[in-house]
């Protein structure tokens, strides 16, 4: 019999065992799938809008810290061990380990649905220090004492409201499917001990400390002390050439399409509008706009299926612009920038509603996030949204002057 005295905050490891336990991918359970479907029929308030689903999904026992133990027959009862660290786990969707609301929160909401069991849905890691644990051995032998959980990985992609022709030749708005990424999330802490006469059922975390204590017909032997692998650092995907702009502030392999653009609500009362010496745009009553008001519609080279655009200000002369401190950031403000040539945050996909409607969405390219604003008021400026406006204010009017 073991028996156990304290374990902080980790929960028991349980000896029960789940299908879903299994380290195999599976299809995403329909009721993981709440929400649109690609296929299904959306409104022109919805282009604005992105949606995630799940498209795998793979559960596995993980040992993250571990200590194998000899208790003799003399030393019996309580004893503290520390624990090393086997290995770390961080909840990351796509290249973002930062979690709090939005588009990432809710993948991690529909994997916690697929594998019907709980899992992190905010900014997490397993601990990377020695844990110490506290266990009642009412019998010599050799064990492995260990921490673990389950990692929960697999991939996800999204949904956006586009124009798509139907086989009769018309055309409706529907959610259509595009890239997203992969996620890795886990469950609660578990710890235990085991020894290798013990019976266990597979796909289990006492399994996986059973392997590591050389279990298995292989001599029972500490393992080495595997320190956590450091991330790679991020890296800025924008490669600007410095001073480029050229004559008409247009990146290279972008043409524009003829004449100029105004972008705004569907009422076409308020319109992206620069004034000033700042590089900020903002809603400013139409339709008698300046300058700064108008906008090229640069046409880019294909990527994940669609047209790239730049949209670059007649005023200023400038792209429109995520900026380096708010590219990840829920709600960060775009801006004017020098047009560079390969910028993904300078990147839009435009989609749009049936023919005869200037109605459009516009995703930025770098992390999909959709554009929109926190109100449709006058003087509001543009910003990100991982999941766009669930109130429609992410639908504007794409109109040539």
């Amino acid at each position: 019999m073991l028996g156990r005295l304290t374990t902080g905050t980790a929960a028991l490891a349980l000896l029960a065992t789940s299908a879903l336990a299994s380290g195999a991918a599976v299809a995403a359970p329909a009721a993981a799938a709440a929400g649109p479907k690609a296929g299904e029929a959306c409104t022109s308030a919805d282009l604005g809008k992105r949606h995630p689903f799940i498209k795998s999904v793979k559960v596995e026992p993980t040992v993250t810290h571990f200590k194998g133990y000899f208790v003799t027959a003399g030393s019996t009862g309580s004893q503290s061990v520390k624990l090393s660290t086997q290995t770390q786990v961080t909840v990351e969707v796509g290249t973002s380990t930062t979690v709090t609301t939005g588009f990432a929160f809710q993948v991690l909401v529909k994997a916690e649905t697929a594998v019907n069991r709980t899992v992190k849905k905010t900014t997490a890691t397993t601990s990377a220090e020695e844990q110490t644990i506290t266990w009642n051995f009412t019998q010599p032998g050799y064990y492995g004492l260990y921490q673990g959980t389950r990692k929960v990985t697999g991939e996800y992609g999204s949904l956006n409201c586009d124009r798509v022709q139907q086989s009769d030749g018309t055309f409706a708005t529907k959610w259509v499917e595009r890239p997203g990424g992969q996620y890795t999330t886990f469950s609660t802490i578990e710890e235990g001990a085991i020894r290798c006469e013990d019976q266990v059922p597979a796909d289990t975390i006492m399994k996986k400390a059973q392997e590591i204590l050389g279990c298995a017909g292989t001599a029972a032997a500490e393992p080495e002390r595997k320190a956590p692998a450091p991330r790679a650092a991020d890296k800025d995907q924008r490669t600007s050439v410095s001073g480029e702009r050229g004559a008409s502030a247009v990146p290279p392999g972008f043409t524009c399409l003829p004449g100029k653009y105004r972008i705004g609500t569907p009422d076409r009362k308020l319109y992206w509008v620069t004034f000033g010496a700042g590089d900020y745009f903002r809603l400013r009553p139409g339709p008698r706009l300046p300058e700064g008001g108008t906008w090229s519609v640069c046409e880019g080279p294909e990527s994940n299926g669609r047209t790239e655009y730049a949209l670059v200000n007649s005023y200023k002369g400038r792209c429109a612009t995520m900026p380096d401190h708010g590219e990840a950031a829920e709600g960060a403000m775009f801006r004017m920038d020098s047009c560079r040539t390969a910028d993904d945050y300078q990147r839009f996909y435009i989609y749009r509603d049936v023919p005869g409607s200037d109605l459009v969405g516009l995703q930025l390219k770098a992390n999909g996030h959709m554009v929109g604003q926190e109100r449709v008021v006058d003087d509001t400026a543009m910003r990100q949204y991982s999941e766009g406006k669930a109130d429609g204010t992410g639908t504007y009017v794409l109109e040539k002057v």
